[in-house]
């Protein structure tokens, strides 16, 4: 199959609801443009037999029209909320139409993306409306999932592509629950008091914004609320935590054959209860009852299917998995601990990638089922939201059976440094696989030529139009390292003095 180039991905605004889509064909995508928007749906991962010698399976994940499974429960639920977006928004209470108009108003200095909007009226809909128009299947589609996978838990997800601004979204909701609250503290849909779930420390402090009283807040600086409205939503109570400390802490300090010998068939009294953790995680919210959890990056929290199909993995594969599935149970046990303990109206999980992995018992690439609203990583990139992502097409080596970039992962993973490995087994000169050396200098060629594109065009600088940049994404800080010392170049030490070596092929910057 020849490879498809398409030069300029962006066909539609990124402040309307995409009008058109380009087409895939069962070899792939095409540079041909379909008028509508492209149906919600996932590609299916599909196992390669493994080839003699081999030493592991490898997936064929090339986007091709056969590979497609339709996201039923989401197109259904959209075509309802576009119908009522047409409508007018009827049915909802008068600070949710406040907030929409304010959210949508098109003379917005600051516009929200579609996606943004989208997200929210999905949860508006089934929240307020729904119900009120014959559309109770929904949510009973919903709870159904979450009976099956989550039982007791609220959960609802929401499929956004990395760098299409879920931060924003997750200020929205705060916004409309807690404002619906203060105007009438008797509706039991709405809430004031909210804990977000992340999967580690520099996401939890990045979303600081979220704080209403935090200087850089996103209800002031991406204008998600009129200024009159600031104090009431600075009402709110709000705990933001990385899964991490849902971990039952050892309370009392004592060595291991003394645990070992008090705790014989009765649970440790030197570790926390679970209804001892949540009082710890959640203090702050004093008295506060049935909160509404927010989890981001959401595709970290779920619990392993108990009877599913276990797969063979076996090296790192097999470690990851098992990693993955203890996170996972540590994240949603401790949300389950809080609704036993303090009660949760809702869950909203918010993720560009809300599948079942590998090792969890599910099919891989299963989407989860109480996703209900869908803006993917493509839709993103047509809409211009998100940086383009390039495939070096500059490849004749043809080692295999289809060209090296195709399957550029599987052919290095093997030959580049793990996480954790000592800082002197990646220093000296940059030693990168060849296949990986030619991706680089082939990505950079492009990269060059629309450089040089911006540097000569007068107008993009009277605009202030930044220049593109080349942005590489590696697995690890190892990796990282070694790819950074190629582009940029890498010391040594030459008598007692450092200095940078010299630019060659690895002059990339």
């Amino acid at each position: 199959m020849s490879q498809v180039v398409i030069e300029n991905p962006i066909i539609n605004s990124p402040f309307d609801e995409p009008t058109r889509h380009f087409r895939f064909t069962d070899e792939g995508i095409t540079n041909e443009e379909v008028d509508g928007r492209r149906t919600s749906s996932y590609f299916v991962p599909i196992a390669k037999p493994k080839k003699k010698g081999a030493q592991q399976l490898q997936f064929d994940t090339e986007w091709t029209q056969d590979r497609i499974e339709e996201n039923k429960l989401v197109n259904d639920i959209r075509r309802r909320v576009a119908l009522w977006r047409k409508g007018g928004y009827v049915g909802v209470t008068p600070t949710t139409e406040r907030l929409i108009a304010y959210w949508t108003d098109s003379n917005r200095e600051k516009k929200l993306f579609f996606c943004q909007n989208e997200a929210l009226e999905t949860v508006i809909y089934i929240a307020e409306v729904a119900k009120k128009y014959g559309d109770a299947w929904i949510e009973n589609a919903i709870r159904e999932a979450n009976d099956t996978l989550n039982p007791g838990l609220p959960r609802m997800a929401f499929k956004m592509a990395t760098g299409s601004g879920k931060t924003v979204v997750m200020a929205m909701l705060i916004a409309w629950h807690t404002l619906n609250k203060r105007a009438n503290p008797q509706d039991a849909r709405f809430s004031d008091t909210f804990l977000i779930v992340t999967p580690g420390i520099t996401i939890r402090d990045r979303l600081r914004v979220l704080w209403p009283n935090d200087p850089e807040n996103h209800y002031r600086l991406r204008d998600i609320v009129p200024a009159q409205l600031q104090d009431e939503l600075g009402q709110a109570k709000i705990i933001i935590t990385n899964y991490h400390a849902f971990q039952l802490r050892e309370k009392v300090a004592a060595g291991k054959i003394t645990k070992s010998i008090l705790a014989v068939g009765q649970p440790s009294p030197f570790t926390e209860t679970p209804d001892q953790m949540v009082r710890r995680v959640c203090r702050e919210l004093s008295t506060k009852k049935n909160i509404i959890v927010l989890n981001d990056e959401a595709h970290h929290c779920y619990r392993r299917k108990p009877h599913g199909e276990d797969e063979t993995l076996t090296g790192d594969d097999r470690i990851e998995a098992k990693q993955r599935d203890e996170e996972a149970r540590v994240w949603i046990s401790g949300i389950e601990a809080v609704k036993a303990k303090i009660g949760v109206k809702a869950i909203y999980d918010l993720s560009a990638t809300p599948f079942f992995l590998r090792g969890s018992g599910y099919p891989e690439g299963t989407l989860f089922p109480w996703v209900v609203s869908d803006f993917s990583l493509i839709d993103a990139i047509e809409a211009g939201i998100v940086k383009v992502p390039r495939v070096p097409v500059a490849d004749d080596s043809m080692t295999g059976e289809q060209p090296t970039c195709r399957d550029l992962w599987l052919r290095i993973r093997e030959h580049l440094p793990k996480k954790g490995r000592k800082t002197d087994e990646v220093g000296g000169a940059p030693k990168l696989p060849v296949e990986l050396q030619g991706a680089l200098l082939s990505l950079y060629g492009n990269y060059e030529k629309y450089y040089r594109l911006w540097e000569q065009n007068a107008e993009a600088h009277a605009r202030g139009i930044t220049p593109p940049v080349f942005i590489v994404v590696c697995n690890n800080t190892n990796v990282s390292k070694l790819v950074f010392d190629f582009i940029g170049g890498w010391e040594k030490q030459i008598g007692e003095k450092d200095h940078r070596s010299g630019r060659g092929t690895g002059d990339l910057s």
